[in-house]
């Protein structure tokens, strides 16, 4: 296949004697504190595990947020912004007791490689510095190459169903006016893009939901840990929900991963940490079922995941209120205050 024709431009604008722009800022920023938070928890992961395979893959992961994190840090010492503080040794204890089994290192592995996707992938089209461009590229590459490795393993070690297959259409087609309904009258099959978004959706929340159930295990501070077994519950109700969307068109979906959890009530992970980590989960899933309503037809689907989206919104504020109450969230980079500058 031909590429695209090459455009000569000789523009020099994209050049790192630039100011960073508060896309870039914010796209560095966000992706050096949810690295820096993947580095403790990999380090973990990968000091507990045995299966050489999946040993190796984590050490590769490991590997790559050490590499962003030094990049970042680099374009950020240019330009004299402040390197945030993140997530460190003191958020991590490897000497912990182990709280998974290493088959739930590749599922994670693919929900983390689907979120670091998803935040290059919104990066690319908005960064125009070269240094930024160059290294967001470089980050989205990597992250395929990872997530090639991921599905491989767990092919070969047979950890995943795959996506149901469905009919090949006879023809091309164009819909009826029953295409909308889900309530009442004649209810159409799903369409491939529903059945994607809920195969999805299903693999991501059975991964979040494992985790959300040791970290509810071994939490220390009582009030994070009813907002966890809260997140729990709403995500095992969105499971199931989910599963049986996809059983009511014979199609199978994936399993729960909460058996991967072990016995452990020693917390190998800062409550800090823990917080912030189903805080970004929860806030993942906001924009996840927001692309699963933007490729639905039927007023079911859309009713079923707007339910969702208010329950994850209302606990994604509840996470954010006790990060800011405990002194834990750090600041972004905002815009200047220009009220504030006035009054003085």
């Amino acid at each position: 296949m031909d590429t695209i024709k090459p455009i000569k431009v000789g523009s020099t604008k994209s050049s790192t004697h630039e100011k960073l722009t508060s896309a870039e800022m914010g796209k560095l920023w966000a992706t050096y504190m949810g690295n820096s938070m993947s580095n403790c928890i990999l380090s973990y992961f990968f000091h507990h595990a045995e299966d050489k395979e999946i040993k190796i893959l984590l050490e590769n992961a490991l590997k790559l947020t050490e590499q962003f994190m030094k990049a970042i840090k680099e374009i950020f010492k240019k330009d004299n912004f402040p390197v945030p503080i993140g997530f460190n040794e003191n958020d991590v204890n490897l000497g912990a007791p182990r709280l998974f089994e290493d088959e739930y290192y590749v599922h994670y592995l693919k929900y983390t490689a689907k979120a670091g996707m998803s935040i290059y992938n919104v990066g690319i089209p908005i960064v125009y510095r070269k240094d930024v461009k160059d290294f967001f590229t470089y980050c989205m590459e990597s992250v395929m190459d990872l997530m090639e490795q991921i599905k491989e393993i767990q092919m070969d070690k047979g950890l995943i169903i795959k996506p149901p297959i469905i009919p090949i259409p006879e023809k091309a087609e164009f819909v009826q006016q029953d295409f909308l309904n889900g309530f009442f009258g004649h209810i159409r099959p799903m369409h491939a893009l529903e059945i994607a978004h809920f195969y999805d959706n299903i693999e991501n929340n059975v991964t979040s939901k494992a985790l959300i159930m040791a970290f509810a295990q071994v939490v220390k501070d009582e009030k994070i840990r009813h907002l966890f077994e809260k997140g729990r519950d709403m995500t095992t109700a969105d499971i199931e929900h989910f599963m049986k969307m996809l059983h009511n068109e014979n199609l199978p979906s994936p399993s729960f991963l909460d058996d991967l959890v072990t016995s452990s009530t020693f917390s190998p992970f800062s409550d800090k940490l823990m917080l912030y980590h189903k805080m970004d989960m929860f806030s993942l899933k906001i924009r996840a079922f927001g692309n699963s309503v933007a490729v639905n037809g039927r007023h079911d689907i859309a009713l079923l995941y707007g339910k969702s989206l208010m329950k994850i919104t209302t606990f994604v504020e509840s996470a954010a209120k006790i990060m800011v109450e405990k002194g834990w969230m750090e600041q972004p980079p905002q815009a200047a205050d220009r009220g504030h500058l006035a009054s003085n």
